[in-house]
């Protein structure tokens, strides 16, 4: 039976919305395939005492048995350091971020020695770049070697938008650092592997691991056009369950450093490999090796 002008409107009209909710109901980017092993679970967790302390902005930090809040508002952030300093090893965190409005500011586990060699020292970075209202946040992984001393040597950023929004529930984050390769996991997910092709290029000297959430509105969001508001002040970022595993610079010579593949080897598994290309593919949206403006002489690991 043919239908009428206005039927065929209305069915077409219902049809349209009927494909549109249907596309506002569905879930979001599903998650990674699985890694099929859990490197976390090799390591013990530690309460926040038993391995680090305060650096600075003490009143803007509270800690119970299991967890550490920092906070930031207009009168200070906070940060934390390691007792010990590490050769190397597995250092990580449970995390959870602030909600809402969170531009200019940065959450942040990393290993560094800038206390050590300021002006030329080394970073290896997880950093939460805060965010506009509606926006994801960034999660930026960077190496960093030798610091500004040297203008050839920089920041090695790659940047990704997460499947799950971490300000929801905490999540696993860590960093595998050994003498061959720089490995940064998400919930025991590779999402980046930085090999170690030549020692210019790769930080050898001993670091702390440490942590924080400070005003960095000059470049945090958008290249510093969205700046810290301090209407939606205190900004809060949460951690719990830190993992501490590796060779201090006290220890012994014959350490070795820990490994996150199931073989126990150095690298990453196949399956290891296969979830790392999917979030690269489905959640990066930075990569300073792909940067025209980069110099890429410079960048062996590339």
């Amino acid at each position: 039976m043919a239908l009428d002008r206005p039927c065929l409107i209305t069915l077409t009209v219902t049809l349209v919305a009927s494909i549109i909710a249907t596309q506002l109901a569905a879930p979001a980017l599903a998650g990674p395939p699985s890694p099929g092993f859990s490197p976390s679970s090799r390591f013990q967790s530690l309460g926040f005492d038993q391995g680090f302390r305060n650096l600075w902005g003490p009143n803007h930090m509270n800690t119970d048995q299991t967890s550490l809040t920092i906070w930031l508002d207009q009168d200070s952030g906070s940060g934390f350091k390691s007792h010990n300093m590490y050769r190397s090893g597995y250092f990580g965190a449970s995390m959870k971020l602030q909600s809402g409005y969170t531009a200019g500011v940065i959450t942040s586990l990393y290993l560094s020695n800038n206390q050590d060699f300021p002006g030329h020292h080394d970073e290896i970075d997880i950093e939460f770049l805060g965010t506009t209202l509606g926006r994801p946040y960034t999660l930026q992984t960077n190496v960093y070697i030798r610091g500004s001393g040297d203008g050839r040597i920089v920041g090695r950023e790659m940047q990704f938008h997460l499947w799950f929004d971490p300000t929801q529930d905490f999540h696993d984050y860590a960093i595998l650092w050994s003498p061959n390769e720089i490995i940064f996991l998400v919930d025991d997910v590779p999402i980046r592997r930085y090999p170690r092709k030549v020692d210019s290029t790769y930080p050898q000297r001993p670091m702390y691991l440490y942590g924080s959430i400070w005003d960095a509105s000059s470049w945090a969001t958008e290249d510093g056009k969205y700046k810290a508001d301090y209407r939606y002040q205190p900004f809060v970022g949460r951690y719990r369950n830190f993992k501490l595993s590796g060779c201090t610079t006290n220890g012994p010579s014959s350490c070795r450093a820990p490994s996150v593949s199931p073989s126990g080897s150095n690298g990453l598994s196949r399956q290891q490999i296969s979830a790392m290309q999917w979030v690269q593919r489905n959640s990066m949206i930075y990569n300073y090796c792909s940067d025209p403006k980069r110099d890429h002489s410079q960048l062996p690991e590339c």
